[in-house]
C-alpha cells in the first residue's frame, strides 16, 4: 500500500529554471513592482478612488468624481509605466465618462 500509484511528487524544477531552458524573448514572469514610483502611484491612486467611492455612497456629488478622476489619472499612469493595456483602457474609458459627467453638471452637456 505504500507504493500507489498516484503518489504526488515533490517538484524538482523552480519556474526560474524552466523559463531559463526555454531560452525564449516572449517569456517573462511577470512581478509587481515594489518600492518604486509605480508602487507609491498605483496605492496613492487605490485610496483615493476607495475615496471616491465613499463619497458616492454619502451623495456628496460632483466632488466624489473630481476624486475618482484623481484615481483614474493615478491608474493610467502606472498603466503607461507598466505597459499594461487593460490597465490603460479601462482607466482611459473611466477618467472620459467621469468627466463628462462633470462636464454635464457644470455646463448641462
Amino acid at each position: 500500500m505504500s507504493d500507489t500509484p498516484n503518489k504526488i511528487e515533490p517538484i524538482q524544477e523552480k519556474l526560474d529554471d524552466k523559463i531559463k531552458k526555454l531560452n525564449s524573448s516572449r517569456v517573462y514572469k511577470k512581478v509587481t513592482p515594489k518600492g518604486d514610483l509605480s508602487w507609491y502611484i498605483k496605492w496613492a491612486s487605490s485610496f483615493t478612488l476607495i475615496i471616491a467611492m465613499m463619497f458616492t455612497a454619502v451623495d456628496m456629488f460632483p466632488i466624489n468624481m473630481w476624486i475618482a478622476n484623481i484615481g483614474f489619472i493615478g491608474w493610467l499612469v502606472v498603466g503607461m509605466l507598466w505597459h499594461d493595456r487593460s490597465l490603460i483602457v479601462l482607466n482611459s474609458v473611466s477618467l472620459a465618462i467621469y468627466s463628462l459627467g462633470i462636464l454635464n453638471h457644470y455646463y448641462g452637456y
